[in-house]
């Protein structure tokens, strides 16, 4: 039994990732879908652009925790079913994946962005705020979100590496999870780099 509870952690991970906030929340609050506006990305950033900062701020919060909430119940409670290092990572890379190919919504997800901000305040907290920090200087100098995540998805391995308190201890399966996380938010962002190259990408709060 105890050989099937990662996949059975990763699969719950899953599920709770592909829960698209952005187009629940919008639901709820009487706003338009946010995949018929802006980006069409189903993320905070763009549900932003329909005006209700409440919206965002909501879509934002709930993104990054179910992304945490998996990763965190693994780390508290799966040490006494033999849940380690290995599963933790797994349980944050499956709901990294459920948000950007959710079954709910026909694998149409968003771009991770918060959700992998919650995987990581959940791998390490400090590795969070680090992330945090990164994203936000970039965000605030440049006033691009594209930019400053995936300055901050390239930045968040290194971060964990040299970290002064994992310092050449870091679990290789978390920084292989981290690594692949950035990856593929690099590549969800490839259309956003496009943009950014040819002076095209909106900057926040800009409305479309």
């Amino acid at each position: 039994m105890e050989s099937v509870l990662p996949l059975l952690a990763a699969v719950a991970a899953y599920l709770i990732g592909s829960l698209s906030f952005a187009v629940l929340v919008s639901r709820v609050m009487g706003l338009n879908d946010p995949r018929t506006y802006g980006s069409k990305n189903p993320g905070a950033t763009n549900v932003l652009r329909s005006g209700s900062k409440a919206a965002a701020i909501t879509t934002l919060m709930l993104d990054a925790l179910k992304g945490w909430v998996p990763v965190v119940a693994v780390k508290w409670w799966g040490e006494a079913y033999g849940l380690g290092d290995g599963t933790v990572a797994l349980v944050g890379l499956a709901a990294f994946l459920g948000h950007l190919y959710p079954v709910f919504f026909r694998f149409q997800g968003g771009k991770g962005v918060a959700t992998a901000a919650g995987v990581i305040l959940g791998f390490e907290p400090w590795l969070g705020l680090a992330a945090l920090l990164t994203w936000v200087i970039v965000a605030y100098f440049f006033r691009y979100s594209s930019l400053a995540s995936i300055v901050t998805a390239a930045f968040a391995p290194a971060h964990y590496l040299f970290g002064d308190r994992v310092a050449w201890n870091a679990p290789g399966v978390i920084v292989l999870s981290l690594a692949v996380m950035g990856l593929l938010l690099v590549w969800r962002h490839a259309e956003n780099i496009n943009r950014l190259l040819a002076g095209k990408e909106s900057r926040l709060g800009a409305k479309k």
